[in-house]
């Protein structure tokens, strides 16, 4: 009937703007996916190693998270060391870093979750309940 159709369009709405971009076998992906499970919350799940953000798009999440292009890699990652990028960030411009970011998945600090209104990156807690508890 109409109201239980009318129930489920907010989830439906925000299952179509909120987006984590994960890595299936990263410990602190699923912390954070079992946080969205647990508190109900509707969200498309992206692999990031199969479908990597585009330079276009990691523009635009720098951009609407407020964070400094370089707190987008992965520190820890193995690629990221094996790359020698500790030092060599630092020198990097914001197109140097959106392209490399771009080459590979494992090079980008995750979760990212993107909605209408926000961009994440990483998972910690406290700032995903400011973002759902407005």
């Amino acid at each position: 009937d109409c109201a239980s159709l009318s129930a489920l369009l907010p989830w439906l709405y925000m299952e179509a703007f909120m987006t984590i971009i994960c890595y299936p076998r990263c410990s602190t992906c699923r912390k954070a996916e079992s946080y969205l499970k647990e508190h109900g919350i509707a969200y498309t799940y992206r692999d990031i190693k199969e479908d990597r953000p585009s330079k276009e798009e990691l523009a635009s999440y720098i951009d609407r998270s407020g964070l400094e292009p370089r707190r987008f890699f992965n520190t820890s990652g193995q690629l990221y060391r094996d790359l020698g990028l500790k030092d060599r960030v630092k020198e990097m411009s914001r197109e140097e870093i959106i392209s490399l970011l771009a080459t590979d998945g494992m090079l980008v600090k995750r979760p990212i979750l993107v909605t209408e209104d926000a961009v994440l990156v990483g998972f910690k807690e406290a700032e995903w309940e400011s973002l759902f508890r407005g």
